[in-house]
């Protein structure tokens, strides 16, 4: 689903000296807060499929990142993140887009912030077909047009754009982790290039 934001260490347990530092964004978790979190809680987040389209609106081109895993495997993910507390849905989908697409994507937001799907992620497989190992997630998910230049950053190694045709395959399905083929289906659905 997602950026991967840092798992915490799990041989790390907390001693009588280790109190929580606070923190300097109100708004966000310490790694061992977010781990608390995790195990009792569905975390919020946002994904976005970056598209490129011509002028009638109609989708051309459909941008998939490109990630290594800690272990050197290469699997393909949407634009994903958690939205902060006090975070509009509208804030977390610009500040994700902008984070992994770089400042000069220029996202073009929806005007409605309804998403074009709901994808709930669990960390047992077989409840629904969207999985993540580390937590129960509720994803909104966005279909964004991009009109500026992708230079992706954080842990993204690459923007591959594609035609919505290709972005629809197996193949392409296969290299997506946690079910995000079938999310990418879907977006493509919702604009009409699902055939």
């Amino acid at each position: 689903m997602s950026v991967r934001t840092p798992d915490p260490d799990p041989d790390w347990t907390p001693g009588p000296d280790d109190a929580p530092l606070p923190s300097s964004n109100p708004g966000w978790l310490t790694e061992i807060e977010l781990a608390e979190v995790r195990r009792r809680l569905p975390l919020l987040y946002v994904e976005a499929v970056p598209v490129r389209v011509d002028g009638l609106g109609q989708v051309v081109e459909v941008g998939v990142l490109l990630r290594a895993t800690p272990t050197g495997e290469m699997t393909r993910t949407l634009v994903s993140g958690r939205v902060m507390y006090g975070e509009t849905l509208r804030d977390a989908l610009f500040r994700h887009l902008e984070k992994d697409l770089g400042p000069m994507a220029f996202p073009q937001l929806p005007a409605s912030p309804v998403p074009f799907s709901v994808a709930e992620y669990f960390p047992l497989p077989g409840l629904t077909q969207f999985t993540d190992d580390r937590q129960h997630a509720v994803s909104l998910a966005y279909v964004v047009p991009v009109t500026g230049t992708c230079d992706p950053r954080q842990d993204a190694l690459e923007v591959t754009w594609m035609t919505p045709e290709e972005a629809a395959t197996d193949a392409v399905s296969s290299e997506m982790v946690g079910g995000r083929g079938a999310l990418l289906r879907s977006a493509l659905a919702s604009v009409g290039q699902l055939r």
